[in-house]
Parts: C-alpha cells; structure tokens; sequence
C-alpha cells in the first residue's frame, strides 16, 4: 500500500492549521469578547450539570443558566468590590503622606549615600507639587482622549461599552445552546473521522479540567500564604491585597505584580523604607519561587505535560497574539495543542511513513 495517505493527512492538519491561526489573528479584535465568554462558558459548565442533576428536568435550562451566570457576575463583583477601596484608601494616604514617606526616605538614604560620596537632598513638598500637577494634567488627558473619542463617533467608548454587553450575551447563549452548538459541529465531521475527534475531545477535556483543577488548588494556596505573610509583617490591608494577589495568578505575571504594587504602595506608606523592603524581598521573593518552582510545576504543568519553557513560549506567543486574552488562554490553548501533537505522534509512528 502506498505511504500516500500519510502525506496527505499531515498536510491536510497542517493546511487546516495554518488558516486557523490566520483567521484567529485576523479576527482577533472581533474575537476577544466571544472568547472570554467561550473561556467563562467553559468555567461554569461543570456547575451548571451539576444544578441540571439536581433539579432534575422540572427546571427549565435558562433557569439554571441564570444562576450560573448571576453567581459569576456576583463573584465578579465582590472581587472588584475588594480592590477598589484598597485602591481609593492607598491613593488617599499617599496624597497625604507623601512628604512624611519621602523625609523618611532621605533620612535612611543620605547616610548612605554620603559614605559613597553621594550628597541628594529631596524636597518632599516640591516632589508632592510636582506629583500632584502631573496626576491633573494626565487625568485631564484621559478625559480629553474620551471627549475627542465620543466627538469622532465614540468609537473607543462603544466599542468598551458594547464588549461589556456582548460578553454576558454571548455567554448566557453559549450556556444555554452550547451543547446544541456542538452537536451541530459533529454532525459535519465525516463518519470515519469521528471517532477520532470524539477521543481527541475527550481527552482534552480531561487536560483542562485537570489545568483548572490544579490553578484553582494554586489560587487557594497563594491566597492563604500571601494573606499569611503580609499579617505577619503587621500591614493593615493583608488580607484584600494577599486574596487579590493570590487570586489573580490566573493571569500569569499580572497577579503577582498588581499585588506586589499594591503592597509596596501600602507599606511603603505604613512602615519604615527599610521594614517595608525586607516584606516585600521576603514574601513575594518567596511566594515567587513557591509558585514558580512549587505550585505551578506540581500543580498545574505535571497534570497538562508541559515543560516551564513551553510555558514561558506559550504565554509569549499567544499575547502576541491575542493581547490580555491570549495570556489568560496561553497555557489550556497549549495543553489543548499538546493533545493534538501527542496523538499526530502516535500517528506518525503507527504509520509506513515512519516504518519505512
């Protein structure tokens, strides 16, 4: 028998491949809102077949689709809910404290800095009038760049606006008619080919729910070390910034460095320069290396199969691609692709090709 088929079937991937990751790149201004609602469609299903077991067919599905959904939005909020006063109550004190921080800060420096030949001499009051006209001015750019926005048609404002409204659309009707959506995409699978498919989306479903399996359980550990770490340094908003830190480790890097911002802002402003710098070195040095070398590689890349580089390239490539959402989809879209290559592998050498 000839090895042709085997030629064909890698360049037919390969071809189907290729105009897929086109299109995605094309489209993906277009795309985002569809995909952050597919990524929080995906999140809820389990809870929503769980309800569906419980209630039983008396309830009717959109019923459950909205308490999935209200759940969501309700978690979405509390979140919100506790960085938003951390944030208005750190920028406050900051005003007001400014001076106070910056005299602080050149009495433990000047020594130092004198011994190396060094004589700076800060201005607190200066440094707070110059922080406090560069803060107007750049929030008077914003509101200028919004103004000039709504005057060319509001582009920019319609554009956040209507993302914000497409993205609980687009997820209440991919809870509710997922399963009919998918059920029409198998029906053009050809009869051969079906199988397959059928193994390889299983068997990809298994890797996510593992991937979210394993970042929830190191959401849960960060949170409670962070929380844990900063009260022992005695800071007053440990435990909004040590969950918020924790928490937003879904979005690799990002989590770790709004938190590590949010506790420098805030104990920079509480404590002595030097106490401050020795938590911060201590346990977001610490927690780092307890989530990159710990966590993440027990956790999450034994149960998905991928090597700390392949991550690093993941996340890379597909914020290249995709901006914030490709970071927030870079490690399940790559342990989606590892499922593909593991079984065109198989493939590979189960076949004459390779034999011959």
């Amino acid at each position: 028998m000839s090895s042709s088929p085997d030629y064909r079937f890698y360049a037919t991937w390969l071809l189907i491949g290729t105009l897929l990751s086109a299109l995605l790149w094309w489209l993906a201004p277009v795309l985002t809102p569809f995909l952050i609602a597919a990524v929080i469609a995906y999140v809820l299903s389990p809870l929503l077949r769980r309800l569906e077991n419980l209630c039983g067919p008396k309830v009717p599905r959109f019923l459950l689709v909205l308490v999935c959904e209200t759940v969501f939005l309700l978690l979405l909020a509390a979140f919100v809910g506790l960085i938003l006063p951390v944030l208005f109550k750190e920028a406050a004190r900051l005003h007001t404290q400014l001076p106070v921080l910056l005299a602080q800060l050149q009495a433990t420096l000047a020594p130092v800095l004198q011994n190396l030949g060094v004589d700076i001499q800060l201005d607190p009051q200066g440094i707070k009038d110059f922080v406090a006209v560069q803060t107007q001015a750049l929030w008077h750019n914003s509101m200028d760049s919004v103004l000039a926005s709504l005057r060319i048609g509001g582009s920019v404002a319609l554009a956040l606006i209507g993302n914000l409204v497409l993205v609980p659309v687009a997820l209440f009707y991919l809870l509710s008619d997922g399963h009919h959506l998918l059920g029409h995409m198998r029906e053009w699978l050809p009869r051969k080919a079906e199988p397959s498919v059928a193994q390889f989306v299983e068997e990809a479903d298994a890797v996510l729910g593992e991937y979210l399996r394993g970042q929830l359980l190191v959401m849960l550990c960060l949170s409670v070390y962070y929380v844990a770490g900063l009260s022992l340094f005695g800071l007053s908003v440990a435990w909004p910034i040590g969950i918020l830190t924790g928490l937003a480790v879904f979005v690799p890097y990002v989590g770790f460095g709004v938190g590590l911002l949010l506790a420098a802002l805030s104990g920079f402003l509480e404590m002595a320069p030097m106490q401050a710098g020795l938590m911060l070195l201590v346990v977001f040095g610490i927690g780092q290396l307890l989530e990159s070398f710990v966590l993440t590689p027990r956790l999450i890349g034994e149960r998905i199969g991928l090597h700390p580089l392949v991550v690093i390239f993941a996340l890379l490539a597909f914020g290249q691609l995709l901006g914030f959402v490709g970071v927030l989809i870079a490690l399940p879209a790559s342990a989606v692709l590892l499922v593909a290559l593991r079984r065109l592998r198989e493939r590979y050498f189960a076949s004459r090709l390779y034999a011959g």
